[in-house]
């Protein structure tokens, strides 16, 4: 199997909506677009920030083949695979056309809160079935149950081939930097968090799969390029101009912060399904006026 390159700035692409929650697949051209020609390094479609919950079947297929011919190989592409039934995950593996994504994006199992010999069974299930490299989901805030650094090395040195990555979202230091020693040599430790990006490429993570990056992929893939060539000070102050925007597009949940900011750009309607909805007005205001200041 070959090996995928996951280092620098995913994007996690939002999903765009119309007015009548249909989705807006000239809004999201545009938006593909706006990536690749800013020099993001991949894509990450029908993650959690895609609002994938609440899409159907049928239109998640139709995300994933307008993505594929989209971008038509211009960067790599990673699709998220997961949920917590593991055999509905292993059959969604078995019989999904992955033509023209490189790798899966597998999320803890959520609300069931496994233990982790759960956990790791889950993860060994996917990574027999996956025709393709696995990227580890963390993310306890959503999910309810925290992936430990011993279940992490665990599964990257019982599957070398297959599990080639983690993205990790428990924004535990501690943790994160066990698992950036200890982990096998080509296994990739990915920041799931864009506020702490910076800090972790200092510490070893080989990049972001980020949020914010939907809005300003130019910006944030030079700070993460910079921190990666050890150029610190100058990927410093590019993380410092968005210390703000990290917290505020978080405030009222994701994707509605970096939603209510590509709308205040011009590149979609401020849309969201529920259970979600737009941003506060109050937030929708910060967000304006902080993004005054960045475009100035």
């Amino acid at each position: 199997m070959a090996r995928v390159d996951l280092k620098g700035m995913g994007v996690a692409l939002v999903t765009p909506f119309k007015a009548d929650k249909s989705i807006d697949f000239t809004a999201l051209s545009r938006l593909i677009e706006y990536q690749i020609k800013s020099g993001i390094d991949f894509l990450v479609v029908l993650g959690t920030t895609a609002e994938t919950p609440t899409l159907s079947a049928d239109e998640k297929r139709q995300v994933r083949e307008f993505v594929t011919g989209r971008v038509a190989g211009r960067v790599p592409l990673v699709l998220g695979v997961g949920g917590n039934n593991t055999m509905a995950v292993v059959e969604e593996l078995q019989t999904l056309d992955l033509s023209g994504y490189q790798a899966v994006l597998s999320v803890v199992p959520y609300y069931n809160k496994p233990s982790q010999e759960g956990i790791y069974i889950h993860y060994a299930a996917i990574a027999k079935a996956s025709p393709v490299p696995v990227v580890l989901y963390n993310v306890p805030g959503r999910t309810g149950v925290n992936m430990t650094a011993e279940t992490t090395l665990r599964l990257a040195n019982d599957f070398p081939d297959k599990i080639v990555a983690i993205k990790e979202a428990s924004g535990n230091f501690t943790q994160i930097d066990d698992i950036i020693k200890r982990k096998p040599a080509d296994f990739m430790v990915i920041s799931g968090d864009d506020g702490i990006t910076f800090p972790l490429i200092t510490l070893g993570a080989v990049g972001v799969i980020s949020v914010i990056g939907n809005a300003f992929p130019k910006e944030f893939s030079r700070m993460v390029r910079l921190a990666l060539e050890g150029d610190y000070a100058n990927a410093l102050l590019i993380h410092h101009r968005f210390t703000e925007l990290f917290s505020l597009l978080f405030v009222d949940g994701n994707p509605a912060g970096v939603k209510c900011l590509l709308h205040a750009m011009g590149f979609m309607e401020n849309e969201l399904r529920l259970p979600l909805v737009p941003t506060r007005i109050t937030t929708y205001e910060k967000i304006h006026r902080v993004l005054d200041t960045l475009v100035k």
